[in-house]
């Protein structure tokens, strides 16, 4: 496809179109634009796949509890495992394993990172991905797999809500409680609430008054809809018109299968996604294995970093539309002269690299969509990174279709619900249905995202401690706060493009660091208030990315536009990015002095 070059394009005028996009969705209440699952849609708390399950309340202890079944609590209780410590249970609001992977079953859903890294323990439990890119339901078999290998379900408590984390000094262990009625203890806990996994709807008057069928994508009803979530047809849209809210990586992944079935499709967009091709491909078995070899995901996941970093890899094992992003902004910066080998030069550098990009996009949105209007309102204006990119080869067909129809509000979106339909610019469009693609709760409080909050030594309130941002060291351990653990990436790696690393890396650590107290007997394990103070002067000598620029377009990245005080700054990662933080980690495992750490006996 012919494309303009960098020196053929008016930066400048691209740069106030970037601009002038970005006011049309300023929006001044930010996040508070948004409203939280509830009442007519659903409880959060609220299981469509799985029966609930009555049982009696638990009291006892365990030496390791882990509260949320994602990927996190997997991997962690599989090191955990191999390293000795089998008293382990897991603490799930679900009814089953998966976190992100067990709520989203909607159409054509799939992850968009490579499934050799994204996957975690695929060297352990010997499988073989079918493809480059999997699809959600073998993303939640493969989390099962892990369960079950490891024997993580034997102690879960599954359909569980948490409602109480308290150190209790006198005995060195953390007391839990929950909804069902359970009051047991654990010597170690471990938190991993996730990042994406509290729905949120448009904050749209009237979105109650809906007569028709409405719900969340994280909560697909396909008793409404037919089909399932192994992708059999949706013959129960046949007759239905349907309205998708919403054009983020959900609504690209499932608005193609909805403009198959349905006898109408609507397409609500604010503001269109970056949609770059996919190219994906199913994986040669004879292929995988010459190359799973022992390590041989470990170096992957290594030479993903190694693409997406600062030096010069020798080659790319991944090639795809992340490292091809790295890619084009290394070509340009080592392209420099001399004299611009400086920080503004290298800023001009990425600005250009993205640029070329950000035009290649749109110029592949004319080459595909056939009708112009569609097509101009389907074009990104804005930097790739602004929002997270999108990847596909389905979507943009999928508005060729007679019976799919884009509305483009033009930044202001959805005016209103009405009992019939919607209402945008003074039109109404009557449905049968409507579908919110309209993703997660990013920027909130933990408390919020947990549903509880944690009391560490001497009545210290976790969501205090933190009140001016979050302090930890290496964004695993808590001062005040001995054998807790919160697994996740700020104040780490902070790898948005490879999240499962971030938990691999900190599997790792926190499996050792256990391992090590229990074979020494002590008690606990706590980090001193100095390295905490170190790390968190560390993480802010961070230069805030363009994920927290409020140049960009307003997106849950940037906080709708409004920016990140200090208190976000705090959560950023490594200023060397994740590969200085995991060389960090890896030194510091390695040298096996565990610096930072406190490790105490009983009494003392």
């Amino acid at each position: 496809m012919a494309t303009v070059a960098l020196e053929e394009l008016d930066k400048e005028a691209v740069k106030k179109k970037y601009a002038e996009e970005r006011a049309k969705r300023l929006r001044t209440e930010g996040n508070d634009q948004y409203q939280r699952l509830e009442g007519a849609f659903g409880d959060m708390g609220a299981d469509p796949h799985t029966p609930f399950q009555e049982r009696d309340p638990v009291h006892d202890h365990v030496t390791f509890a882990f509260i949320g079944a994602g990927l996190s609590g997997l991997v962690v209780g599989a090191r955990l495992k191999e390293a000795g410590i089998d008293d382990f249970r897991l603490i799930e609001k679900a009814g089953g394993v998966g976190g992100t992977w067990y709520w989203n079953r909607y159409p054509g859903v799939r992850c968009d990172t490579a499934a050799m890294i994204y996957l975690p323990l695929l060297e352990e439990t010997g499988y073989m991905p079918s493809e480059k890119y999997v699809r959600g339901p073998e993303i939640l078999a493969h989390c099962n797999r892990i369960a079950d290998q490891y024997g993580l379900k034997d102690k879960a408590l599954f359909q569980t809500i948490v409602s109480g984390v308290a150190w209790q000094e006198d005995r060195k262990v953390w007391r839990i409680t929950t909804n069902r009625g359970d009051d047991f203890t654990a010597k170690y806990v471990a938190m991993a609430t996730g990042l994406l996994h509290i729905a949120k709807l448009p904050g749209v008057p009237g979105i109650s008054s809906f007569n028709g069928k409405s719900f969340h994508t994280s909560r697909w009803d396909y008793e409404y809809t037919g089909g399932d979530k192994e992708g059999a047809p949706m013959d129960k849209l046949a007759d239905k018109r349907v309205a998708v809210i919403g054009t983020g990586a959900t609504g690209v992944q499932c608005i193609p299968h909805l403009a198959k079935s349905a006898k109408e499709l609507f397409v609500f967009q604010r503001t269109p996604s970056s949609v770059d091709t996919r190219e994906n491909h199913p994986i040669d078995p004879g292929w995988f294995k010459d190359l799973a070899t022992p390590g041989w995901q470990k170096r992957w996941m290594d030479n993903f970093v190694d693409n997406m970093g600062r030096g010069v890899p020798t080659e790319d094992l991944i090639d795809d539309g992340w490292t091809e992003i790295a890619r084009r902004v290394r070509e340009k910066v080592f392209s420099l002269p001399p004299d611009k080998m400086n920080p503004e030069g290298m800023r001009e550098a990425f600005e250009n690299a993205d640029l070329e990009k950000m035009n290649e996009i749109r110029t592949r949105v004319d080459h595909v969509v056939s009708d112009d209007t569609t097509a101009q309102g389907l074009k990104a204006w804005y930097s790739q990174l602004c929002k997270r990119p999108c990847f596909s080869d389905e979507y943009l067909p999928a508005y060729n279709r007679p019976n799919t129809t884009l509305v483009n509000t033009d930044g202001l979106g959805v005016s209103e619900v009405t009992e019939t339909g919607l209402v945008v610019n003074g039109q109404r469009y009557e449905v049968d249905c409507i579908i919110y693609a309209s993703g997660f709760e990013y920027g909130a409080s933990l408390e919020f995202k947990s549903g509880y909050d944690v009391t560490g030594r001497d009545g210290q309130i976790l969501s205090e401690y933190w009140a001016d941002g979050m302090r930890t060291l290496h964004g695993l351990h808590i001062h005040g706060f001995p054998n807790a653990f919160m697994v996740q990436m700020n104040q780490g790696a902070n790898m948005i493009s490879n999240i499962p690393h971030n938990i691999v890396d900190h599997a790792k650590t926190l499996a050792q660091v256990v391992a090590h107290a229990e074979e020494n007997g002590f008690a606990t394990i706590e980090p001193t208030e100095d390295a905490v103070n170190a790390w968190v002067t560390t993480i802010l000598s961070t230069q805030a990315g363009m994920l927290a620029s409020t140049e960009c377009t307003p997106g849950f990245w940037n906080n709708e536009g409004q920016g990140w005080d200090m208190k976000f700054r705090q959560s950023q990662g490594h200023p060397g990015g994740a590969e200085g933080f995991f060389q960090h980690m890896e030194e510091w495992r390695n040298s096996g002095a565990y610096e930072g750490l406190e490790f105490t006996r009983q009494g003392c």
